[in-house]
């Protein structure tokens, strides 16, 4: 799977456990940077990501900030992109089952690399249910149509 990863100086440290970890599971991994702790603005990172989810250049995208809630709120703003933000293994399966998410986001903050590992792998391996969450996607999606 073609997965991009990204994060800013505060979640540079996890993204580069996570980029080793999905490389070992044999994925084509695309770092979108940082490349360093250096003070930075997190949409830097996240925009371009998303808008290679969104247009199919990356199948999924990974995204790390402090708590997650800055590049969620980025992400989120590319049409095609549902970025969630996850703190559990639980979220992470949700996210996928439930809301079938492009974009997983996490807070460096909030969880170990190895809590991130763990959510990647189930999130990575979760199909989405569809039926009646595909309706509910559906009314998702239709907002996008509407500016």
């Amino acid at each position: 799977m073609r997965i991009g990863i990204g994060s800013d100086h505060r979640g540079y440290r996890h993204k580069e456990v996570l980029k080793s970890f999905l490389s070992e599971l044999g994925h084509d991994v695309h770092d979108y940077g940082t490349h360093s702790e250096e003070s930075c603005d997190y949409p830097d990172f996240a925009i371009p990501l998303a808008r290679d989810v969104a247009s199919g250049r990356m199948e999924r995208g990974i995204l790390i900030c402090n708590t997650g809630i800055g590049m969620c709120i980025t992400a989120n703003k590319v049409k095609g992109v549902y970025a969630a933000l996850v703190t559990t293994p639980e979220t992470a399966e949700s996210a996928r089952r439930h809301n079938n998410s492009n974009v997983l986001v996490m807070g460096a903050s909030l969880n170990t690399p190895d809590e991130m590992k763990n959510m990647v792998d189930i999130w990575l391996r979760t199909p989405f249910e569809g039926g009646r969450h595909e309706r509910r996607i559906n009314k998702i999606k239709s907002l996008e149509n509407e500016n």
